[in-house]
């Protein structure tokens, strides 16, 4: 009997049958005999490498708990970390601790040996964890920072042309396009949502936003500012001499063999232009609508509203809090071959096949108003309209909710009830706005906590006495919270990915009786609230109880 079948058998994970049906498919199948009790399903691909390791007498590591020394982690350069997926995490005495995907690679083992002079001690870690670790440690930012300095000291060493310069920025192996790439390929590995190129006086700010919040990464020598910002322009094709008022493009990149979309902003201040790129991630698309965070109870409430054949549903909230995510997840849910549905977007950020999209162009005279007049003599019978910006769009945007269409929209309002005076506000008549109006969706994202380090504890009676002002729910609320600790799975900040909190309003007969009566939004807002609907603020306390995030994140999002 081999160590391997040993040792899984010692520790239980397999039965004599299963190993014995097993050793048979290896035969047949030409496969180890891990993956072929893998493939039988007799044991899961995660539980076989910790036992392979055992029974090869190497050492297995959790990498998304282990606390991965960053110095050593950086001591190897990134390219031979990805070529032979490893990456060094801690110093023994004079030896080096390599964690690795394949321990028995002696030329990655050699390499690593002859690159740092030390002795190696390889460790087995699992693919996936390997990977997700080489993102976060092995970064470009010393090779960033390296490129930008030599960009600075060919500039202050000769007077640069503004020819010269267009070369720069075209040629794809110039030092301006790699400093360019690798800003964004940093971005997307690092899972941020917006790269903000902000010049100052004496240098270019870099910032990620990451889970909703702006992280400052390294500042640029100021003298290569022009240079990239030519760069960003030309990759979205936008008026490369305009530096005056702001322009809109797009990008698209491939990095790590992903095709991904970024939509560019320029904006003119004081020390030049700033730019935007906010990072497109098209995997929203495919979101289950029902793992957008809804509680129970407002997730029927939306649902009531969606699966009629008319009405407007409005998403709420302000730039980045997931409004366009809802809407695209709920156009997955209602979209079929019978149904014909047309979105006019400023811009398209999501493509999705069987839908029609268009992409509104205010120079050629295609309005979000023009474009929803011409819609709906296509014979649609979902529209989504990407924001309703002025009184035209709205007005248009009712009456087709009036006609047997289902419109979908956003609005930038604080709250669900504030839609209905916004609308108002903007010339819709009030009686129009109560008969459209099916359901508004008002949200936040919040950032989730680390499930891996978040820490349990008592909350004080401050604490507390926030929880039971906006509880409603029928059991107390718990003695026991959570709240971020840090752990290197989560960067060290305590949280990981976001998580929505939402308020649903459903517009019933007495609702449209106080709108067509012009009742102020705090009167809509109380009876919504006697109907059973759940505010943002009382949703976030149920996703804090339940562990899902802290009470000073749910404070920082919601009022």
């Amino acid at each position: 009997m081999s160590a391997l079948e040993q040792t899984l058998l010692s520790r239980g994970l397999v039965s004599q049958a299963q190993l014995d049906q097993a050793n048979r498919a290896q035969v047949a199948d030409g496969v180890t005999l891990g993956q072929a009790l893998v493939n039988s399903g007799a044991l899961r691909e995660e539980d076989l490498i910790p036992v392979l390791a055992e029974a090869a007498g190497l050492r297995f590591v959790d990498l998304d708990m282990f606390p991965v020394d960053q110095r050593v982690a950086g001591s190897v350069p990134g390219a031979i970390c990805r070529r032979h997926m490893l990456l060094p995490i801690a110093r023994e005495n004079d030896s080096v601790v390599v964690a690795m995907a394949e321990p028995g690679n002696i030329v990655a083992i050699d390499d690593v040996r002859s690159y740092l002079g030390a002795t190696v001690i390889a460790v087995v870690a699992e693919r996936g964890a390997l990977d997700r670790a080489i993102r976060r440690y092995v970064r470009s930012d010393s090779e960033i920072d390296s490129i930008g300095q030599s960009l600075d000291s060919s500039a202050r060493d000769e007077e640069r042309q503004s020819s010269a310069t267009v070369v720069d920025v075209v040629q794809e192996d110039s030092p301006v396009v790699r400093w360019v790439h690798l800003l964004i390929s940093q971005a997307i590995h690092d899972g941020c949502s917006d790269i903000h190129l902000e010049p100052e006086e004496f240098d270019l700010r870099v910032r990620y936003r990451i889970d909703g919040v702006l992280h400052e990464m390294q500042s640029a020598p100021k003298t290569i500012q022009s240079q990239v910002i030519s760069r960003i322009k030309i990759m979205a094709d936008i008026d490369i001499a305009e530096r005056r008022k702001p322009q809109d493009g797009r990008i698209s990149v491939n990095v790590d063999n992903n095709d991904v979309d970024l939509r560019v902003a320029t904006l003119p201040t004081v020390w030049g232009e700033k730019v935007v790129m906010r990072i497109l991630n098209t995997s929203a698309v495919q979101v289950d609508l029902r793992k957008l965070s809804f509680s129970e109870t407002s997730f029927e409430r939306y649902r009531a509203a969606y699966i009629r054949p008319y009405g407007m549903i409005l998403a709420t909230g302000p730039t980045g809090s997931g409004k366009s995510t809802t809407l695209y997840a709920t156009l997955r849910e209602i979209a079929r071959p019978e149904v014909n549905v047309i979105t006019i977007e400023d811009p398209v950020e999501y493509r999705m096949t069987g839908i029609n999209q268009i992409q509104v162009n205010p120079k050629a005279g295609l309005t979000f108003a023009a474009a929803l007049r011409s819609i709906l003599r296509a014979d649609p019978d979902v529209v989504l309209v990407g924001e309703i910006r002025d009184g035209e769009t709205a007005q248009i945007a009712v009456e087709s909710a009036l006609t047997g269409h289902l419109v979908l929209s956003t609005l930038h309002t604080n709250d669900a009830p504030s839609a209905v005076t916004r609308l108002i506000e903007m010339g819709i008549e009030p009686f129009l706005v109560a008969s459209a109006l099916d359901c508004v969706v008002a949200q936040r994202l919040a950032r989730r906590l680390c499930e891996r380090c978040r820490e349990p504890y008592t909350p004080t009676d401050v604490e507390m006495d926030l929880l039971r002002a906006d509880w409603i729910f029928r059991e107390p609320p718990p003695p026991q919270l959570y709240r971020p600790v840090g752990c290197s799975a989560c960067a060290s900040t305590g949280f990981k990915g976001r998580l929505a909190v939402h308020e649903v309003m459903t517009v019933t007969k007495e609702l449209e009786h106080l709108t067509a009566l012009r009742k102020s939004t705090r009167e809509i807002d109380e009876l919504a609230r006697e109907q059973g609907m759940i505010s943002l603020r009382q949703d976030g306390w149920a996703k804090v109880a339940q562990g899902q995030t802290s009470i000073e994140e749910l404070l920082r999002v919601v009022a």
